[in-house]
């Protein structure tokens, strides 16, 4: 799988000077089009991380796990509506995933009638996992930049986390984040 990111970083490397010329014209435009060529390249690095896991999981499948891994409590309807999807989705997802090993439906101990979601101890080595190949990855990369470069990086994706928590109706995220998965 390595080639498959070495192609994606190439691509990225290639289009990474391309929007600096029209930044006089159309100055906002043009930071968004790079800002968006550098996210692509981010996404494809931390998509490839997840993919080199054993199971591979989908995208969805690894943020309902940490969903679940951040909302001990969290109970099938609440999966949904934190993920954004339908009721019959997020069972669908949640069969899966028990079928698989990494979450189990248990009888909430204090209501009988409700049913919560729970990481197993597999489902919580394999988030690790990724969040480890993940973590990995990004560092790779971020030894390649200046110090003061990675230190801006992570000042602005700080700040970008910050505003984005801050908009009404945006989703909130699976919780804390980390480099696990």
């Amino acid at each position: 799988m390595r080639g498959g990111h070495e192609a994606m970083t190439a691509g990225c490397a290639e289009g990474a000077g391309e929007g600096r010329r029209d930044v006089r014209h159309d100055g906002g435009r043009a930071q968004a089009r790079r800002l968006a060529e550098a996210v692509e390249c981010l996404v494809a690095c931390w998509l490839t991380a997840a993919q080199e896991a054993a199971p591979r999981l989908p995208a969805r499948q690894l943020l309902a796990l940490r969903t679940v891994r951040h909302r001990p409590e969290l109970n099938l309807t609440a999966l949904a509506e934190r993920l954004d999807v339908g009721l019959p989705t997020a069972s669908r997802l949640c069969d899966r995933l028990e079928a698989a090993g990494l979450l189990e439906r248990a009888v909430h101990p204090r209501n009988r009638r409700e049913v919560r979601l729970v990481l197993t101890p597999y489902g919580r080595d394999v988030l690790a996992d990724v969040g480890e190949r993940r973590a990995r990855r990004l560092a790779d990369v971020f030894e390649a930049m200046p110090p003061a470069r990675r230190a801006a990086l992570e000042q602005g994706l700080h700040a970008f986390h910050q505003a984005h928590a801050g908009i009404p109706g945006t989703p909130a995220g699976p919780g804390p984040t980390g480099t696990d998965g």
